[in-house]
C-alpha cells in the first residue's frame, strides 16, 4: 500500500532566458503586464534548462523525499518527452505503475520564459496526453490522494476519484484547476476533502466575498469546505480548520524560479500534517519546502528532504 497517490498532470519543461525583451504595462494583459519579444526575428537566449513538471510530479517529488511510499497516477504521451519523464520518476524512486502511455495526445510540454533573478516568468503550456486521465481502480491503495490542478473537462474524474476515497476512507487532498473553480460540481467535492488549497482571489470567485474581507471570506469558505483550507498570496499563508485562522508571512528569500512554489508549499503541508497532524507545523514545513523550491532552477531541485532541517515561520493564531 502506498501512503499517498497523486493525480494530475506530468509535463516536460524547457526553460530559457531570452536576452532581449521588454515588460509593457496594459490592462489587457490578466496580471496587467505583458511580455514582448521582437516580431518576425530571432532572440537569442543565454540559458536552456530541461525537467520534469507538471502539479502531480511535482508533489509526489517531495512526498518521495520525505520518506513516504509514493506513486503518481495519469497519463503521458507515447514519445520521447514521455519517456524522458517516466526515467527522472524512477531516478525520484516514485512508483510509475498507475502510469498509462497512449498514442492519442503527445506528452504535455511548456516553455518556461524565464526574466531572471527575483522576476516573474511566462510559461507557454501545451496540454496533452494529461487529459486523458485513465485510472487502474483496484490498483488504488492509499491512505491519502492528492488531486493536482486539473482541467474542466475531468472534472468528473475527479468526482469519481473523490467518491472513491470516500468510500475506501482515504483522506484526500485537492488543489482545484483554475479552470475548474466555476464549475457546478466544485463546491459538492469540497465538502468531500479533507485538506483544499486556493489563493484568496479563487476563494472570492467561489464565495462571491471580496477577497480583502478576509474574515468574512473564510467564514463562507468554511460553510462550503468543512475540512482545511489554506488560501495562499504573495504576502504569505492563511489557513483555517472552521475554529482557528493560522496566518504567516512569506519567506523572504532570494528568488531564482518560481515555477512549482504553489505544488512544493501544498506537498509540504499535506507532508507535514500526515507527520504531525497539526496545522501550525504543516504550513512552516509547506513554507519552508516552497522557499527552497524556488531558490533553484526547476520545480523538483530544491525541495526539502526528510533529514534537512527547516526554519519554522512564526504562526499567528487566532479564533475565527
Amino acid at each position: 500500500m502506498y501512503k499517498i497517490i497523486t493525480f494530475g498532470s506530468a509535463a516536460w519543461d524547457v526553460y530559457l532566458e531570452p536576452k532581449e525583451f521588454q515588460t509593457v504595462k496594459n490592462n489587457k494583459f490578466v496580471t496587467g503586464k505583458g511580455l514582448c519579444l521582437h516580431l518576425g526575428s530571432k532572440t537569442d537566449t543565454d540559458n536552456i534548462y530541461f525537467s520534469s513538471g507538471g502539479g502531480a510530479t511535482n508533489a509526489a517529488a517531495t512526498f518521495v523525499k520525505q520518506g513516504f511510499k509514493t506513486a503518481y497516477c495519469g497519463t503521458i504521451g507515447n514519445d520521447i518527452n514521455g519517456k524522458e519523464i517516466l526515467k527522472e520518476l524512477k531516478k525520484l524512486k516514485i512508483s510509475t505503475k498507475l502510469v498509462k502511455t497512449t498514442n492519442l495526445k503527445p506528452t504535455n510540454y511548456s516553455v518556461v520564459l524565464n526574466t531572471g533573478f527575483n522576476k516573474d516568468r511566462t510559461l507557454l503550456a501545451y496540454r496533452g496526453a494529461s487529459e486523458i486521465l485513465g485510472i487502474p481502480w483496484r490498483k488504488l491503495k492509499a491512505k491519502w490522494f492528492y488531486i493536482a490542478p486539473l482541467s474542466a473537462d475531468l472534472m468528473n474524474q475527479v468526482e469519481e476519484i473523490i467518491k472513491f476515497a470516500n468510500k475506501k476512507k482515504i483522506k484526500v487532498a485537492f488543489n482545484p484547476g483554475s479552470s475548474q473553480l466555476e464549475h457546478p460540481k466544485l463546491k459538492k467535492l469540497l465538502k468531500k476533502a479533507d485538506v483544499v488549497f486556493l489563493n484568496q482571489k479563487e476563494a472570492s470567485l467561489i464565495t462571491g466575498v471580496s477577497y480583502n474581507k478576509e474574515i468574512e471570506l473564510f467564514k463562507k469558505i468554511d460553510k462550503i469546505c468543512p475540512g482545511i483550507i489554506l488560501m495562499g498570496s504573495d504576502k504569505g499563508i492563511t489557513a483555517s480548520d472552521g475554529k482557528y485562522l493560522y496566518k504567516a508571512k512569506a519567506s523572504k528569500v532570494k528568488i531564482v524560479d518560481k515555477t512549482g512554489a504553489g505544488d512544493a508549499f501544498a506537498s509540504g503541508f499535506v507532508s507535514g500534517y500526515i507527520k504531525k497532524e497539526d496545522i501550525e507545523y504543516a504550513i512552516q514545513m509547506g513554507m519552508a519546502n516552497s522557499a527552497s523550491c524556488i531558490q533553484k532552477r526547476g520545480a523538483k531541485q530544491g525541495l526539502l528532504s526528510k533529514t534537512e532541517s527547516f526554519k519554522k515561520e512564526k504562526i499567528i493564531i487566532k479564533k475565527i
